[in-house]
């Protein structure tokens, strides 16, 4: 799962901070801007809400991909750790140690057809861009067999973590569509109808 990138706790986003150091950010202040009249217009203060605007896109995407993969027939279960071990999320601030590395790290989503099983890690990306160093840059994901399906504007994507580990990476101009992954054999038609969802949702990310 991914980490702060101020104290290296669990946060629901990659690139973003974990809830404890998301509040103690310091507040913005709007300036003062003359209305028509050329009176001072006093503005309140402000809390950047990126932690929240974050959380809010990454849920966005999770939920297409649980959608998409119902539609597919497949059936689809929430694996995450607020999922599987509600209230562990507190216990584990600042605990890294294996077993709770792991814990954090968990996938978001199984899905299963077919008497197979898949781990699904979903990214959303508005570059449209996903390395091994996004997910791995310790060295230590535990999830090799996951799959990381990457949401952008545009479309819908997806790598294994083993296909990461060799040197691959999502790209804007890869081809590496969901709907050609040889584990789903998934019905294209239908991830195109949910990539246009994708570019409702996100069109002004």
């Amino acid at each position: 799962m991914a980490e702060c990138t101020q104290c290296g706790k669990y946060t629901k986003f990659n690139g973003g901070l974990c809830f404890e150091c998301y509040n103690n950010k310091e507040e913005i202040v709007v300036s003062k801007k003359e209305n028509k009249k050329g009176e001072s217009d006093d503005k309140p203060f402000v809390r950047d809400n990126s932690w929240v605007y974050n959380l809010i896109k990454g849920r966005i995407a999770e939920t297409l991909v649980e959608e998409l993969f119902l539609s597919l027939g497949f059936q689809v279960f929430k694996y995450g750790m607020e999922n599987t071990i509600p209230g562990i999320m507190e216990l584990l601030k600042g605990v890294k140690d294996e077993v709770a590395m792991e814990i954090k790290r968990m996938p978001d989503l199984v899905v299963y057809k077919d008497s197979r099983a898949h781990f699904i890690e979903v990214k959303f990306r508005a570059s449209e861009s996903f390395k091994l160093k996004d997910i791995d840059k310790n060295g230590d994901y535990p999830y090799q067999n996951a799959l990381i399906v990457i949401v952008s504007k545009k479309h819908i994507k997806c790598i294994s973590f083993l296909e990461l580990a060799d040197g691959k990476e999502i790209t804007p101009t890869c081809h590496n569509y969901l709907g050609k992954r040889k584990e789903f054999e998934t019905d294209k038609e239908k991830i195109i109808e949910y990539c246009q969802y994708a570019v409702k949702f996100f069109e002004n990310v």
